[in-house]
């Protein structure tokens, strides 16, 4: 399917975010599409805007100007409680209650929306499943009875339950260690192509942004600097993506292989 053809979920229209006690917009002028079965990772250092971008598509936040729109109709039109469980929402270490269980955790959005109890347990096994971890040994476990790439799995797992179309994850695995961490990255980029979801992503992960992004935004003072491809963020010139390639280690294309002269 060609980038025309998929329909747009989430459309950012001239979008700013203003808080009275700050001296600059923290959202400024936001111009931004992101097509269904896509998974857009918005990219940058801390305070230039990603979360409050994520918090505005499930109107956590309200744009002071501007129009955010999901599947179509603004935020604003939306009823907020139905927005959020439209989408699935991941931050880190999961996000859970800790006085439910892992299975009460999973359960509670279908529960909320009325699903039968056999459709419930069905499900719940097969997301447990879905994220590696056996539905009856993790299902009576209580949060703080797992590690914390486990509440992770878990916080995916609740995300999904509900079978949202949009899916939003705030640097979901930023808190693991560094092993962990990779293993659930490429557990979660096959696990987002094979179901199609859309993501919005947040990170301020290079590696993490150019494993997981369909495309690429980054942004800097509250403003989108450059939406890319993995392929054509690796090769921009733009000076502000080049100093987070510099990170990588890799020769810029300028240079000879090794180095050399």
């Amino acid at each position: 399917m060609s980038e025309t053809d998929k329909r747009p979920l989430v459309e950012f229209r001239n979008v700013s975010y203003s808080v009275q006690s700050a001296p600059t917009p923290i959202i400024d002028d936001l111009n931004l599409t992101i097509h269904q079965a896509e998974t857009l990772v918005l990219l940058g250092e801390s305070g230039c805007g990603k979360t409050t971008t994520l918090k505005l598509v499930n109107r956590l936040l309200l744009p002071t100007r501007g129009s955010v729109l999901v599947d179509g109709k603004a935020t604003t039109d939306w009823d907020p409680i139905r927005l959020r469980r439209q989408t699935g929402y991941v931050i880190q270490e999961g996000g859970l209650f800790p006085h439910f269980t892992v299975a009460e955790n999973i359960s509670l959005i279908p529960r909320l929306e009325g699903w039968e109890p056999p459709r419930i347990k069905s499900r719940l096994q097969e997301l447990l499943s879905l994220v590696g971890l056996n539905a009856e040994q993790f299902g009576p476990r209580y949060p703080n009875e797992l590690s914390g790439g486990q509440r992770q799995r878990v916080g995916v797992a609740r995300a999904l339950a509900a079978e949202p179309p949009l899916l939003l994850l705030d640097e979901p695995f930023g808190a693991l260690d560094p092993l962990t961490r990779a293993d659930l990255q490429r557990e979660f980029a096959a696990l987002a192509k094979r179901l199609a979801k859309t993501v919005l992503f947040v990170t301020h992960d290079v590696r993490e942004a150019l494993l997981l992004g369909t495309r690429i935004g980054l942004m800097k003072h509250g403003r989108l600097l450059t939406l890319e491809t993995p392929a054509t963020f690796l090769s921009s010139t733009e000076p502000h993506v080049r100093s987070y390639l510099d990170t990588l280690g890799l020769p810029r294309l300028s240079e000879p292989p090794g180095g050399a002269k």
